[in-house]
């Protein structure tokens, strides 16, 4: 096959995409971060936080020398994490 022809292949299995997904066909920009905002504050921050956690206490358990680092990382991650939803509220406010 031609590269002309793998052209066409892509072209049309994309307009078949955008014609399945409306979400796809009819997104924005503006709509398509604060989907991407909303998942980051509210699902994969969270998450990390909460794997930090439990990464410094498997270090205070284990006895590591640098637990207390761990700890205090993973304490102000947390923070960080589960306030990032009001954190870029307040910014969002601020900013109109």
């Amino acid at each position: 096959m031609t590269k002309n022809k793998h052209d066409k292949y892509f072209l049309l299995i994309l307009l078949i995409l955008v014609a399945l997904i409306p979400q796809l066909g009819l997104a924005s920009v503006e709509s398509s971060l604060m989907g991407v905002q909303t998942k980051l504050t509210r699902v994969i921050l969270p998450t990390l936080s909460v794997i930090g956690i439990a990464f410094a206490a498997f270090s205070f358990l284990s006895g590591n020398e640098n637990a207390k680092r761990h700890i205090t990382y993973a304490v102000i991650g947390s923070a960080l994490g589960f306030g990032a939803q009001a954190i870029v509220d307040f910014i969002s406010s601020t900013v109109n």
